[in-house]
């Protein structure tokens, strides 16, 4: 075989080796094994004994900067950045000097700002760049660097985005270190050129990923500036979420067995999670801070009290005028005006308390409700009115929480919105199942819940989740002004028969008890106190 023969069949080996390694390139989805294979891939081509690969970044001053992402050397097996857990600690190299001129000194900053390739036979006879910093390296290691080829990364726009740099070629055959031939340069400037363009694609998918990330925050925000009883919801049911999902990938038995999520779907996931409230922004201020059963933008019981004061006045000049008309039955009429004024107090107490709202309203203190509500006093015209009217006395019976029923059709509306909102976004591929995931935390399995009326087999396994982490967030939460946060014991027995009426799914329930997920998040978000169980058997 001549000569001419072997260069060809070279020049073929090394056309067929891009081919693949950009192929490669344009298919790899994740950035730090895509920093390698860009450096592995001209080290492979090369026979670079070392290489390090930079990009452009912008530093706290704003100024750009070129930082280590990845760094390779083969004879001193440093393998810094990227999938090897190992960081880079040398600081970024700055484009410009503090009085803003280039740093055309350095050979990677040369290169950025150039745009052009440079080929090294030996750093330390190369006069035209500063090459003191490799030389400390080499002090300090035993090394020495030699040939150096650094090749500018730019993007379709023609802009720099990174440069990378080898360094020490090998001979095939002695292993010396040579300088990297004229011939591989175009070889190594078409890899690049794919590099940059891949690089670029990653660059870009990743602020479209971060500006989505950002717009899910502000949504959240706008949630919690809403309301303060309500803030940490948002946050947590992600965290909860998550819990679940993890224990679900992590089970190896069960119906669950076969359940994973890759990189992608675990975003999915956070994303559906984070904005799984979103329609609240739609849900009124009053409905949604609703402190208390008579809370209607302001606390309509300071009315009622008002009311109350006005009756015991009233009563008490009523009984003071037969005093002064009957003197000889003063002693009989004050003790029957300080029964009654102690009455009308303990009645006012008793509203009071009504008003707060709880768990549960038994029949009968909604009975002394409407008792209490046949009371009158005087107007400020003299005209006898009621104490309450029919619709503080609606209100004030509302069976759990501070809400009506009207008033939770309002909050429940929030669902439909949050749908809408959610159906309207265009969603990449992998983001499609945001929409069903977000919005299908209110169904019940047994198709009871809202908006849709989905049961347990029209839901996928992370919306069933998510249902979960809600309403344990809800239960467990110390945010909420009607009630004192449960502790884990309640909060456990309230699922269990939500489990036991088909409301939530059997098997998600399980999990979350054998794989102690109510304990992990309880030590990080709960109070010491509210942790008040360690074995969850009563609870299956």
């Amino acid at each position: 075989m001549t000569t001419t023969d072997v260069t060809a069949e070279l020049d073929q080996r090394l056309f067929w080796r891009l081919i693949e390694i950009s192929t490669a390139l344009s298919g790899e989805r994740n950035t730090s094994r895509l920093f390698e294979r860009i450096l592995d891939a001209a080290q492979d081509i090369t026979h670079a004994d070392g290489g390090t690969l930079y990009l452009i970044k912008e530093h706290e001053e704003g100024k750009p900067v070129l930082e280590f992402e990845i760094l390779r050397n083969n004879s001193l097996k440093l393998r810094l950045g990227g999938t090897s857990g190992n960081p880079i600690q040398f600081p970024p190299l700055p484009l410009y000097r503090d009085d803003g001129t280039p740093n055309h000194n350095n050979i990677a900053t040369h290169t950025a700002l150039t745009k052009r390739m440079e080929n090294i036979e030996d750093a330390y006879f190369a006069q035209h760049l500063d090459f003191s910093g490799t030389k400390a390296f080499d002090a300090r290691s035993g090394y020495r660097s030699k040939s150096f080829l650094t090749v500018p990364l730019c993007n379709h726009a023609d802009e720099i985005i990174g440069v990378l740099q080898l360094v020490n070629a090998k001979d095939p055959e002695s292993g010396e270190s040579v300088a990297f031939p004229k011939s591989i340069e175009p070889i190594i400037a078409a890899l690049a050129s794919s590099a940059a363009i891949a690089l670029d694609n990653q660059i870009l998918l990743q602020d479209h990923k971060d500006l989505l990330d950002a717009f899910i925050k502000v949504i959240a925000q706008a949630i919690d500036a809403k309301s303060a009883h309500t803030s940490a919801h948002c946050q947590r049911v992600p965290v909860l979420t998550e819990l679940i999902a993890q224990a679900a990938c992590e089970t190896d038995e069960g119906p669950l067995q076969s359940f994973n999520l890759d990189e992608s779907e675990w975003y999915e996931l956070r994303v559906a999670s984070w904005m799984h409230d979103c329609g609240k922004l739609a849900t009124p201020d009053w409905v949604l801070d609703k402190a208390t059963k008579l809370h209607l933008m302001l606390d309509g019981i300071d009315a009622v009290k008002t009311r109350f004061t006005a009756a015991m006045a009233q009563l008490e000049i009523s009984f003071l005028r037969q005093i002064a008309s009957q003197p000889a039955q003063t002693a009989v009429l004050q003790e029957v005006m300080e029964e009654e004024l102690a009455a009308l107090r303990d009645d006012c107490l008793f509203i009071e308390k009504a008003n707060v709202g709880g768990e549960f309203m038994k029949p009968e203190d909604q009975a002394r409700v409407k008792q209490i509500a046949s009371r009158r006093w005087r107007d400020h015209l003299g005209m006898e009115q009621p104490i309450l009217t029919d619709e503080e006395v609606k209100y004030l019976c509302i069976e759990r929480g501070t809400l009506s029923y009207d008033e939770r059709q309002k909050i429940n509306d929030h669902m439909k919105v949050t749908i809408q909102m959610l159906e309207s976004l265009p969603f990449p591929k992998n983001l499609k199942r945001v929409p069903e995931y977000a919005g299908g935390h209110h169904e019940k399995m047994d198709g009871t819940g809202f908006p849709r009326g989905l049961k347990r087999e029209q839901m996928s396994w992370p919306a069933r989740m998510m249902a979960i982490a809600d309403i344990f967030e809800a239960l467990t939460s110390s945010d909420r002004p009607y009630k004192a946060p449960m502790k884990i014991s309640q909060a456990l027995s309230i699922l269990q028969r939500m489990r036991q009426q088909s409301h939530i799914d059997p098997d998600l329930y399980a999990l979350f008890l054998s794989s102690r997920v109510w304990e992990k998040y309880a030590r990080i978000y709960l109070r010491p106190e509210q942790l008040d169980i360690s074995d969850p058997a009563a609870y299956f």
